[in-house]
């Protein structure tokens, strides 16, 4: 692929630490989306140094609150807005003034902004992260809250690309793989930051798991050829019933898929409720189908199905499944 050209303010947008931006800027240009990302986990970790780590978090607003209008880069408000569309969708009165209330006493503790990866994680979810955080020592949390500052930026490296990608002269497969393959890293590692001893606390036990707060089963659409959601696209959720828990590679289905839920994308490409929000998904064969040939006619994909199995050891797990789509081409990632 082309490399892409990209301005101190595209990466400012990315991660508010001015040296961050600087340092960025004079690496590039950035054939690939993995080339970007290598080059700011170097720079995040090795050459910014504690002040740029504060002006970065300085520049992320209390999860729960609007960003300034006087933010220093427009874009990054707008993206951080994005990223907790799903803890405001899913907030109430209640919880949001134990928000605030968690959020001032954090940054008392500690002297800055409760920082975490927000991106479709709802209120309930991201104020028990921050109770457990709040037990940290401030070395230890720090180091975490620049881990996920790290992930953030990642993110919207990921959105840079989609952005100027839109208006090169060509949306190569190689981008899209490259997007893809990071992505589903990037969930990987996030979710194993939360899971670990990383922030000094133990993995819950399925029993001491609290009720979820959406189904165990999501997905949203991402549209790679525009840089934006996929809006409007009709999904289904089936489980396998067949004879066998896996219909096999190539082996004439014998069994049945039934409807566990059906639902259209919405203006920032997420699906409603898919299924009952249950705390033990049942485990099996799942299937999501995205109805592409409506949204796209003339694409090459009338529609796309991604099967996936959830095992016994896995029903307390959130499974989101995203779909990265372009006319030709597409890929997922086990998400978080």
């Amino acid at each position: 692929m082309e490399a892409i050209v990209f301005e101190e303010k595209d990466f400012l947008a990315c991660c508010g630490s001015t040296r961050f931006a600087k340092q960025m800027a004079s690496s590039a240009p950035f054939s690939t989306y993995d080339e970007a990302v290598d080059a700011a986990r170097d720079i995040w970790f090795n050459k910014v140094d504690v002040y740029g780590w504060l002006e970065a978090f300085a520049a992320h607003p209390q999860i729960g609150q609007s960003p300034s209008p006087h933010h220093k880069s427009p874009t990054s408000a707008e993206w951080s807005k994005g990223e907790q569309s799903t803890a405001l969708a899913t907030a109430t009165d209640y919880t949001k003034e134990e928000l605030a209330d968690w959020n001032s006493r954090y940054q008392q503790k500690f002297g800055f902004v409760f920082l975490i990866f927000a991106s479709g994680r709802s209120t309930p979810e991201i104020l028990a992260e921050l109770k457990k955080r709040y037990q940290n020592k401030p070395l230890v949390e720090f180091e975490i809250a620049a881990g996920e500052q790290m992930k953030v930026t990642e993110l919207r490296l990921a959105k840079l690309f989609s952005t100027k990608a839109q208006g090169a002269s060509a949306i190569t497969a190689q981008y899209t793989a490259d997007v893809a393959t990071t992505a589903r890293e990037d969930r990987v590692n996030i979710i194993g930051s939360h899971l670990t001893a990383s922030s000094g606390a133990p993995i819950l036990k399925p029993s001491q798991v609290s009720a979820r707060s959406r189904p165990p089963i999501t997905t949203h659409v991402l549209d790679v050829s525009r840089g934006s959601p996929g809006v409007g696209i009709e999904v289904r959720l089936e489980m396998w019933k067949g004879v066998k828990t896996l219909p096999t590679f190539g082996e004439t289905e014998t069994g049945n898929w039934l409807l566990q839920g059906s639902s259209t994308t919405d203006k920032d490409g997420r699906s409603g409720q898919l299924m009952d929000i249950v705390d033990a998904l049942k485990p099996g064969t799942y299937r999501i189908s995205f109805n592409t040939g409506k949204y796209s006619p003339g694409g090459f994909f009338p529609y796309v199905s991604i099967v996936f199995e959830v095992r016994e050891s896995q029903q307390w797990e959130h499974f989101h499944v995203p779909l990265l789509l372009s006319p030709f081409s597409f890929t997922t990632y086990r998400g978080s």
